[in-house]
């Protein structure tokens, strides 16, 4: 008798919505947990070539924190595609201008650089205070 591996599909695994209070958290062991939960590898299920995650719903990202001397010499790049159009700022300036792009991009990161990875990438919401307008989806409180 031949036995056959599972392979999970969208369907069979019901989506839930959680969500993250960033409150005092760090950025590196925020992200990858939050990454771990929007690929789906906290499940049973997890099949690598699916979406079997859930969404997640950050809030609070502004007030984030970040160990040692990273908020003056990470640096976040861009290039606009002309001659010196490299353009550079640092974590501290990320964190004033835009403090949801920060999580982001940590998020990001983590995540496969494929069409499943900006399929997943769609499912994280980040919000800078502390309301969001998903409250229809029921989200579950994750505690980190």
């Amino acid at each position: 008798m031949k036995k056959y591996t599972y392979s999970a599909t969208k369907s069979d695994n019901p989506e839930k919505w959680w969500l993250v209070d960033a409150d005092s958290e760090i950025l590196g062991r925020l992200a990858s947990r939050i990454a771990v939960r929007l690929r789906g590898k906290h499940n049973p299920l997890f099949t690598p070539h699916a979406d079997t995650g859930d969404s997640v719903v950050v809030i609070n990202a502004e007030k984030i924190t970040v160990t040692g001397r990273k908020l003056d010499q990470k640096c976040y790049h861009r290039h606009s595609g002309y001659i010196g159009g490299l353009k550079t700022i640092t974590a501290r300036k990320l964190l004033e201008k835009r403090p949801e792009d920060l999580i982001r991009f940590a998020v990001k990161g983590m995540l496969p650089k494929n069409k499943l990875g900006r399929k997943l990438f769609k499912k994280l919401k980040v919000y800078s205070g502390d309301q969001h307008p998903h409250e229809a989806q029921k989200p579950e409180i994750f505690k980190i």
